[in-house]
C-alpha cells in the first residue's frame, strides 16, 4: 500500500463505515468459534492496528506487519497488550509458535505467493485451531482502488475455496459479504473508472470518510450482515469471508 493510504487508514479506521461494519461481522464469526479464554491469536498483516481492540476480547494477540510505517502507527492501538512484530509472508516470518486463531483480514490479495502463504499459515495452527480470512471478490471489479492498495488479485469464490483445500484446509464457511451495499459499490466503481479516464485520477483508497449521517447508515447496513453470515452463505458481495480449519495433509 502507499504511505498515504496507511496514514488515511490510521485516521479513519475506528469510525469509517467499512471498517466498523466489517469488525461487527468478524466479531460475530470469531465468537461463534468458541475459543478458549486463553486462546492465542495471530493477526497477519495487521496494518495500523485497527482490529486490536476487537481481537483482544477473544485472547492474547500477536501481530505481524511488514510495513514499518504501519507498525509505527499501530502502537497507539496496541495499548501495550499486543506484540507487533516485523515479518513478511510467506517466507519472512519471525519465530511465532502455534495459534488457536489466525486472522488475515484483506491481506492475502496483497501477497504474490498466496498458496504458499496458506500452507505456512496451516503450519502455524494449533490442534483444533481456525483461520479467518477476508479478501476482495470478483475479478471483474478490478479498478483504481485495487491498484492504489497494491492488490495482486481479486478472488472468485470457487478459486479461494480451491486454494484453501490445496493448502490442506477444510472450509466450513465460505461466503460473500458486503452484499446489501453491492449495488452502491458497483455504481461508485463506475464513477471511479470514469474519473480515471477523464481526469487521470488514480488514487482511490476507499478509506476517506463520508458525511457522518451517511457513514452511520452504511455502517449499520454492512454490520447487519453479522446476523446472517454464520447461518447462510450470502450469494453475492464485494468481499469473501472464509473460516478454515486444518484438514488432511495436502498431497
Amino acid at each position: 500500500m502507499e504511505h498515504d493510504s496507511y496514514i488515511e487508514m490510521a485516521a479513519t479506521e475506528q469510525a469509517h463505515w467499512w471498517f466498523t461494519g466489517r469488525r461487527q461481522i468478524l466479531s460475530t464469526v470469531i465468537a461463534s468459534l468458541r475459543l478458549r479464554e486463553t486462546a492465542r491469536i495471530l493477526e497477519l498483516g495487521s496494518g495500523t492496528g485497527g482490529n486490536f481492540q476487537m481481537l483482544t476480547r477473544f485472547g492474547q494477540v500477536t501481530a505481524v506487519e511488514e510495513n514499518a510505517m504501519a507498525r509505527a502507527l499501530s502502537v497507539r492501538n496496541a495499548w501495550g497488550m499486543v506484540e507487533v512484530k516485523s515479518g513478511r509472508l510467506p517466507d519472512g516470518l519471525p519465530e511465532l509458535g502455534k495459534f488457536d486463531l489466525i486472522c488475515l483480514f484483506d491481506v492475502l490479495e496483497h501477497v504474490k505467493e498466496d498458496e504458499a502463504t496458506l500452507k505456512v499459515v496451516r503450519g502455524l495452527l494449533a490442534p483444533g485451531g481456525a483461520v479467518v480470512i477476508t479478501v476482495p471478490a470478483f475479478k471483474k471489479l478490478w479498478g483504481a482502488h485495487d491498484e492504489q492498495l497494491h492488490h495482486k488479485r481479486r478472488y472468485e469464490r470457487a478459486e479461494l475455496g480451491m486454494k484453501l483445500q490445496r493448502a490442506g484446509f477444510a472450509v466450513p464457511l465460505l461466503t460473500f459479504s458486503n452484499m446489501f451495499l453491492f449495488p452502491v459499490a458497483l455504481a461508485m466503481r463506475g464513477v471511479d473508472r470514469l474519473a480515471a479516464r477523464l481526469w487521470r485520477r488514480r488514487k482511490v483508497s476507499g478509506t476517506a470518510m463520508l458525511p457522518s449521517p451517511l457513514n452511520k447508515v452504511f455502517a449499520g447496513i454492512f454490520g447487519a450482515e453479522r446476523f446472517l453470515v454464520c447461518r447462510m452463505n450470502l450469494p453475492i458481495g464485494l468481499s469473501l469471508l472464509a473460516v478454515a480449519r486444518a484438514g488432511p495433509d495436502p498431497a
